[in-house]
């Protein structure tokens, strides 16, 4: 593990390692992005094979674009799905799977190189190496679960698992949470080199822990594809539960694995996290942290919006996108805000 410097001094950094995080953040929002854009244009499976080091160089040689293009040819997605398509048209979603796999790789190098510097001029503070270390750690694991992702559509289904699609963008939250809250540790101890590190209160933890809901309920209808099933708002066609839906069993998993069940989910449970998520809002106003209040309360509804418009548009991909990406900013929103309302007051 990296060691940390012995204690606060003035060798340590902890105002330029936030902003390292803040930036590292950044990519992992445009890697989100990404991601959901991958998945509207159903890319995610064009790249058959795992090279985490060879993969970085696409193809540059006519033939080498028959050998990848000849590869996907194997799998069920194309046979099935997308028999007939041209190269140019196989270049189209190879192109945004490369791009979100070589994102993957900048945000790796991006946390581990300035890592290594930070550690090796014994510039982080102390009890921090071991959780950037972790952070670190989780970046490495989250690469893993993509290619865990990928090849579950490789041989039998024509798409990903929805839910290891849920599992990949969940841990990849997870870890900008993380990286977002140790960032604000950072910050308070640059303002005050006495500042302890804050740990999550119960009330803002359960905040954050129905929007984490609401996010993985997203994934889901993703996944499903469920949020074709209905392209009305408020009612789903014309109840509010639509009749005669088919069910699995157990009943539980139709919280998982039925689409109309998942959308309807989706719909709802997203009030009662926003109202989770204004309370939050209202508490950090309280504990001197207006910006950040005033955030969260405008991502919340610019989440809801967009959430709505996603299903009047018919899932249209700029409008899906950029909930997707609102949801990112919302859950740094609502990390800050968690935080602001956890720390020790004085």
């Amino acid at each position: 593990m990296l060691q940390a410097s012995p204690g606060f001094s003035l060798s340590t950094r902890p105002a330029a390692i936030a902003r390292w995080l803040y930036m590292v953040a950044a990519l992992i929002v445009a890697m989100v992005v990404v991601g959901g854009i991958t998945r509207l244009t159903e890319s995610g499976l064009s790249i058959t094979q795992w090279k985490p080091i060879s993969g970085i160089v696409p193809p540059l040689t006519q033939a080498q674009w028959m050998a990848e293009f000849a590869h996907y040819q194997r799998i069920p997605e194309y046979q099935q799905l997308n028999r007939g398509m041209t190269l140019d048209g196989f270049k189209a979603i190879f192109f945004w799977e490369y791009l979100h796999r070589l994102l993957g790789r900048v945000i790796g190098l991006a946390f581990a190189l300035p890592l290594l510097w930070f550690a090796v001029r014994r510039q982080i503070p102390r009890g921090y190496g071991w959780r950037l270390t972790a952070l670190l750690a989780m970046g490495g694991l989250q690469g893993a679960i993509g290619w865990w992702m990928v090849a579950s559509g490789l041989s039998v289904r024509t798409d990903v698992s929805h839910l290891r699609l849920a599992t990949h963008l969940g841990t990849a939250l997870f870890i900008l949470g993380g990286i977002v809250w140790t960032a604000r540790d950072l910050d308070l101890l640059a303002a005050n080199p006495m500042a302890r590190a804050t740990a999550l209160r119960l009330a803002p933890a359960l905040a954050i822990g129905a929007l984490a809901v609401q996010i993985l309920l997203g994934a889901l209808t993703a996944g499903l594809d469920a949020g074709y099933a209905f392209s009305s708002w408020p009612l789903m066609g014309d109840a509010v539960f639509p009749a005669d839906v088919p069910m699995v069993a157990p009943a539980w998993r139709n919280a998982i694995d039925n689409p109309i069940v998942v959308q309807f989910l989706h719909r709802w449970i997203a009030f009662a996290a926003a109202g989770a998520l204004l309370w939050l809002a209202y508490r950090a106003r309280m504990r001197n942290a207006p910006r950040t209040a005033l955030a969260v309360a405008a991502l919340v509804v610019a989440q809801i919006l967009l959430g709505i418009a996603t299903l009047l548009s018919g899932v249209q991909i700029v409008v899906a996108v950029a909930h997707q990406a609102n949801a990112a900013l919302l859950l740094i929103a609502t990390v800050a805000a968690a935080h602001a309302v956890s720390r020790r007051r004085g």
